[in-house]
């Protein structure tokens, strides 16, 4: 169970760190840039979270949560409005609010059964490495397009020495 206990505590905590840096990009943004395209083959910024949402909802919240799977993934990138930045970011910290409760509380044999999320066949262990890399993955992109349009460092680690030595 320490081991069970660990690997929660640590995607937890990745999760909270995807959240704090996709809060700290939104503060640098006005509410058109969170719906800028910088071409037509990437993705707006509004839509990127509209994206994670579906996809945290439909992976953990619904699956691992057992409720029903509603995702509509193509309308997440169609969007081209409707949420302001403050609208956004709190549908974002509220699903991951219901994903880290979620897998707080599921149990071990929970995350060893095999679910079909999305066509795929994943473990419950295999669907929050998922949605934590997924996430990680997009809070990369959001915060390159925020730099992108504001041509700032993002300061996601001012005060920290990240060049001290690991030690044993």
């Amino acid at each position: 169970m320490a081991l069970l206990s660990e690997f929660k505590e640590q995607i937890i905590y990745r999760l909270d760190e995807s959240t704090r840096m996709v809060s700290l990009s939104l503060e640098q943004l006005s509410e058109d840039d969170i719906w800028t395209k910088t071409n037509m083959s990437t993705n707006s910024i509004g839509n990127l979270i509209i994206h994670l949402c579906g996809n945290m909802t439909q992976y953990v919240i619904a699956s691992q949560g057992k409720m029903e799977d509603i995702r509509n993934r193509d309308e997440e990138f169609s969007i081209k409005g409707g949420y302001n930045k403050t609208e956004l970011l709190e549908k974002l910290k509220e699903t991951v609010r219901e994903v880290k409760a979620i897998i707080a509380d599921l149990s071990e044999a929970e995350y060893l059964r095999k679910r079909h999320v999305q066509g795929f066949n994943f473990s419950g262990i295999g669907i929050v490495i998922h949605v934590t890399e997924h996430y990680s993955y997009h809070t990369g992109q959001i915060a390159y397009l925020t730099k992108t349009l504001k041509n700032k460092d993002l300061g996601f680690y001012s005060g920290i020495d990240l060049n001290i030595k690991n030690e044993d």
